[in-house]
């Protein structure tokens, strides 16, 4: 008797330290979302930003108006507009052009995830966002995104 109950007790902690670790994760996840993502890409044109977390790999993946091809942003040519838009005063954003995300999921199996939020601009939904991240030896990357982006 005494033995199944040190397993369950052992299967209880167990079964908790995992949950914790998940949480861990997931809010690693979404901190390097709304740094890199949010704050550098979207807000501030801020390059260091963006490449601690997002790979240099990564590509924004998207489909074309008629739906028959699919189109490839890789991270290099969205810095580098980012970087013309903010020699040209673009950012940093402020009020109704501000980028906010409200995460609806974060996934994580192992060293890979996927997150799932809505984006907003000023107070209007604009997207909602699937990116997939790996974690690397220095902390999670984002490696791709694909969306979907609501009728105006």
């Amino acid at each position: 008797m005494k033995k199944i109950i040190f397993m369950l007790a052992l299967i209880s902690l167990s079964t908790t330290l995992i949950a914790q670790s998940n949480k861990d994760e997931q809010a690693a996840i979404k901190k390097v979302i709304q740094t890199a993502y949010v704050e550098g890409l979207q807000n501030e044109g801020d390059l260091s930003k963006i490449d601690a977390g997002i790979h240099s790999d990564f590509n924004l993946l998207g489909i074309d108006k008629d739906g028959s091809s699919i189109w490839k942003l890789p991270i290099a040519e969205w810095k580098e507009k980012v970087k013309k838009r903010k020699e040209a005063g673009a950012y940093p954003k402020t009020g109704d052009k501000l980028v906010s995300i409200k995460f609806l999921s974060v996934d994580v199996t192992g060293t890979s995830a996927v997150a799932k939020f809505e984006f907003y601009v000023g107070k209007e939904k604009k997207y909602v966002d699937y990116i997939s991240l790996y974690k690397f030896k220095d902390g999670w990357k984002m490696v791709s995104k694909i969306y979907y982006q609501f009728p105006e």
